[in-house]
Order: structure tokens, then C-alpha cells, then sequence
């Protein structure tokens, strides 16, 4: 009985002596903590993940701004049309560079061009590109408000890719009009369109160039340069500044793979506006014409044929019964002037020229071997484009 006694006491005082010394150095074992409701548990985590919402005063950087009054008066085209027999696909390239937009289609399926459109009057007028709707025999548009119209095509121009639709709906968004005219390389764009059918998107970047000409891409070429991504669906969306100002019509992007490299091309909005103007009023965008196939005069073909210091464009053939030939110009002469401006290349005498109203007349200067001459055109209107179309 003594020995039960003796360990009981034994191990009394070790617990004893284990408690005080818990009890001095880690108080805190011991003490008991209150278990708190689930609510409040849940509430405290909350409050200690989540970090104080700035206030409503503090102003955030970028263009959310520009975006807001430009977005809704961009619009997402479905354009419907027949099979093709040849099963090739509306997006093309150009060669390099140039890209235009739209859908590949298998072989004998419906084809259908996906692009985007700009709403430039209350009454309904857009701007869009004419590759996004060539051959359409149903064109739909959907606002960014989720609203759907079928549009009517007022006209189209080829030579610059503008095309001018018309959709009957109330209350609709119009965009503001900026000036190409006022960019600069380094000014931020916007672009907004519809990309690979994935809904309203905007991007940023800057001008890169402007007047980008000689790209193979439109007959009358005067690009604004972009690093804003552009791609396939962007086609006839808006290039805006940073005010949401429509500044241009986006177009063509250069890319080997389909996909946007940092460099588009855009319409200037100067231009898309002329050509819609005429559209609207008269179904035609009116461009003079002479009749005339040109060649640049390089110093070599100058030497070879034995025109001296000639400067101006070689005439490489003159279209039967059309302006120059009725005149008297001849393959081989060197057109020096339209009129009081001088020419240097096939491009200056190409815009010379379409500058020009049909039924007018206007003075031609010519150089035929070493001897200047001078001839009076009766300007006639330009045909309609085809390939290797003629000045």
C-alpha cells in the first residue's frame, strides 16, 4: 500500500512541475479560446484577404474614355454569298504586303465575310470596306446594343475599298469626325471591330507612318500606318484618336500567317468621306481618265532611248479611241504635266489625272524625242477597275 502511494505522490509531483513550468514559459497553452460563429469566421477572412478599395476619386490612366464614345457606333458585318466554283477564299493575299479581311470557306460552302462598319449618320449611312461585302447577296449588321438590321449597299469603290451601306433603325449612335490630315507619327489610335468573330474588341497602338502608298493593295493608296493589332474581322472598323475622333477605316494588315504583326493600314477618314459623299449622291465616284499605259523613266531607259535629261512619265502604250490617243500622244513619249503640275512618277500622273472632272479639258505637256510639245485632252470618266487598269 505504501509503494502505491509513493509512485501516486511521485507522479502528482511531476505534473505539478510540468504545469508550473508551461504555466511560466508558454502561458498561452493554456488558455482557452472562445470558438467564433461560422458567420464571423467567414467575415474576418474577408476582411483579411481582401485589400481597401481605392476611392472613387482616383483617376486611372489609358483611353476608356475614347473608347466609350467611339465603340458604339462600330458595328459587326455578316455578309452572305453564293458557293464559289472555284472554292477560293474571299481573303486574299495581295502578294506582300497586304492582307484584306473576311473568312476562309471550304469548296461549295456558303461564304461568309465577316467584317465591321462605322455608323457616320443619325440616318442610318456606314462606312465599311468594299472586300468585306464584294458579291454579297445579304449583308447583316449588328450594333454593339445587340441590335440587328439588314443593310442595303448604297455603292461601292473598288480603286479605294470604300464601300457605303444603309440600315433603317432608330436611335442610332453616330461617331465624331477627326482629321487625318491632323495626325502624326507617335499619335495613339485606337482600332475597334469585330476580330475573328469574337465580339467588339478594341486595341492601341500608334500611327507608325503615313501615306503609305505603293503597297499593291488598292488602286489609290494612301494608308495611315498602325502597330494597333488588327486582324481578320477588323476589316472597315475604326481607326479613332484619342478623343474617339474617327480618323480612319481600317483595311489590311501585313502578315504571312493571318494574324496581326504590329503593322495595319487604314483608309485616311478624308478620304473614305469623299468617296462616300460621291457615292451618295450621284451611285459613282467620278475620276478622270485618259487612256494612256505608263512606265517609270529610269535613267537607263532614258539613256536607251535616247531622251537626254528627260524627267516625267514614259508612255509604254496609248488605249485606242480614248483621250490621248484622239490627241496625238504616242507610245514613247514622256508626259511631263497635267495641266500646270508637274508628274515624276506613274503614281503623281495617276492622281493627276483622277483629280480631274470627266467633260473637261485640260492641257497636256509631252516630250517627244528632245522637242517639248503640248497637247489639249477632252478628260473622259474612269471605266470601271479591272486588273492592270490603265491611267
Amino acid at each position: 500500500m505504501k509503494r502505491l502511494w509513493l509512485i501516486f505522490a511521485q507522479a502528482v509531483t511531476v505534473a505539478l512541475a510540468v504545469l508550473f513550468v508551461v504555466a511560466t514559459l508558454k502561458p498561452q497553452w493554456l488558455q482557452r479560446q472562445p470558438r467564433l460563429p461560422d458567420a464571423t469566421i467567414a467575415q474576418t477572412a474577408r476582411q483579411i484577404a481582401l485589400p481597401p478599395s481605392p476611392a472613387a476619386s482616383v483617376v486611372r490612366a489609358g483611353f476608356a474614355q475614347a473608347a466609350r464614345v467611339a465603340s458604339p457606333a462600330v458595328v459587326s458585318i455578316t455578309a452572305s454569298k453564293a458557293p464559289s466554283r472555284a472554292g477560293r477564299a474571299h481573303e486574299q493575299l495581295f502578294g506582300f504586303p497586304g492582307f484584306p479581311f473576311g473568312q476562309r470557306q471550304q469548296r461549295g460552302s456558303p461564304q461568309l465575310g465577316l467584317g465591321s462598319g462605322v455608323i457616320i449618320s443619325a440616318d442610318g449611312v456606314l462606312l465599311t470596306n468594299n472586300h468585306v461585302v464584294d458579291g454579297a447577296s445579304d449583308i447583316e449588321v449588328m450594333l454593339s446594343d445587340g441590335r440587328q438590321a439588314q443593310a442595303r449597299l448604297v455603292g461601292t469603290d473598288p480603286e479605294t475599298d470604300v464601300a457605303v451601306l444603309k440600315i433603317d433603325l432608330r436611335d442610332l449612335p453616330v461617331i465624331a469626325m477627326g482629321d487625318a490630315a491632323s495626325l502624326a507619327v507617335g499619335d495613339v489610335v485606337l482600332a475597334i471591330g469585330n476580330p475573328f468573330n469574337v465580339g467588339q474588341t478594341v486595341t492601341s497602338g500608334i500611327v507608325s507612318a503615313l501615306g503609305r502608298n505603293q503597297l499593291g493593295i488598292n488602286t489609290f493608296e494612301n494608308f495611315i500606318q498602325t502597330d494597333a493589332a488588327i486582324n481578320p474581322g477588323n476589316s472597315g472598323g475604326a481607326l479613332v484618336d484619342a478623343d474617339g475622333r474617327l480618323v480612319g477605316i481600317n483595311t489590311a494588315i501585313f502578315s504571312r500567317s493571318g494574324g496581326s504583326l504590329g503593322i495595319g493600314f487604314a483608309i485616311p477618314v478624308d478620304v473614305a468621306r469623299q468617296v462616300a459623299a460621291s457615292l451618295l449622291q450621284d451611285g459613282v465616284v467620278a475620276r478622270g481618265w485618259i487612256g494612256v499605259q505608263t512606265r517609270e523613266l529610269t535613267p537607263e531607259l532614258a539613256e536607251a532611248l535616247k531622251l537626254g535629261d528627260a524627267k516625267g512619265v514614259l508612255i509604254g502604250g496609248v488605249v485606242n479611241d480614248a483621250p490621248a490617243a484622239k490627241a496625238g500622244i504616242r507610245p514613247g513619249d514622256v508626259l511631263t504635266r497635267i495641266g500646270e503640275h508637274a508628274v515624276a512618277t506613274p503614281a503623281e500622273l495617276l492622281a493627276s489625272v483622277a483629280a480631274l472632272k470627266p467633260r473637261t479639258l485640260v492641257d497636256v505637256g509631252v516630250q517627244r524625242g528632245g522637242k517639248p510639245m503640248s497637247f489639249q485632252l477632252a478628260v473622259a470618266q474612269r471605266p470601271k477597275p479591272q486588273r492592270d487598269q490603265d491611267d
